[in-house]
């Protein structure tokens, strides 16, 4: 049976928790360093990441579209 490596699980974390760290903070340098570590380690954990967790994450972004353009608003 094959392991997985699991580095995947850090670099999402890592993200989450930079994403949080960018909601909670308002100074510049942290604001900036928060929401660049959190794209990186979100691209790249993605990318390394299986497709079975792959998945719930692109349906999950899918479904989360759905909270910033309300119906009301949208052309066609």
């Amino acid at each position: 049976m094959e392991r997985l490596p699991y580095s995947y699980l850090l670099l999402l974390t890592i993200a989450f928790l930079a994403a949080w760290v960018y909601l909670r903070t308002s100074k510049d340098l942290s604001f900036t360093l928060a929401a660049l570590t959190a794209v990186v380690c979100f691209f790249w954990g993605f990318a390394s990441a299986p497709w079975i967790v792959q998945l719930p994450i692109v349906v999950f972004l899918m479904r989360l579209e759905r909270f910033y353009n309300p119906k009301e608003g949208r052309l066609g």
